[in-house]
């Protein structure tokens, strides 16, 4: 079954769309370890198991630490006090490096679309220079086809019944 994508040459499976399968994109052992990286961090981040996974390591840092906040004795309440000072202070490193990894997987992101670009531009002259040879040849048939024509024109002046009878048949005699 044709899926709506298919004519852009983006092959799809899963979850993730795979711009390594296009052929003006540099993949594999042509990238750098900080491409590889940024790939990979972009395709988790940007994930959905990613945001259901984070809001779970939340919820549970909040039930535990609650947990342990209520079944505390001799002054000892749960292992980050409330209002979770600890875990604001991990959201808060996530967050900065959070941002420079979006910076990083936004920077991929431009170079695999340069990429793209200068690909379809190098296609592009190579179609402009297959279209102005295909113009060329054509002219050329043309101008056979019209020499033809004349030769035809003169051979009929010369034999009246050239040109009477099929391909395959046999001329009709002249005696």
């Amino acid at each position: 079954m044709a899926r709506p994508w298919d004519h852009l040459g983006m092959a799809r499976e899963g979850w993730t769309t795979h711009w390594h399968k296009h052929p003006g994109v540099r993949s594999g052992p042509d990238l750098t370890l900080g491409e590889r990286a940024a790939d990979r961090m972009r395709n988790m981040m940007g994930s959905w198991p990613f945001v259901f996974g984070f809001f779970g390591i939340m919820i549970l840092w909040a039930v535990v630490n609650s947990v342990f906040y209520l079944g505390g004795t001799n002054g000892r309440h749960g292992f980050d006090p409330y209002p979770y000072i600890l875990l604001n202070l991990f959201l808060s490193m996530l967050a900065g490096v959070q941002a420079a990894a979006l910076l990083i997987a936004a920077k991929r992101s431009d170079g695999i679309a340069s990429e793209i670009a200068l690909h379809t531009e190098r296609n592009t002259e190579d179609l402009k220079g297959l279209l102005a040879e295909n113009t060329e040849l054509t002219t050329q048939v043309k101008k056979n086809t019209d020499l033809l024509e004349e030769i035809h024109r003169h051979v009929a002046a010369l034999t009246p019944e050239a040109g009477l009878f099929k391909p395959g048949e046999e001329p009709p005699s002249s005696t």
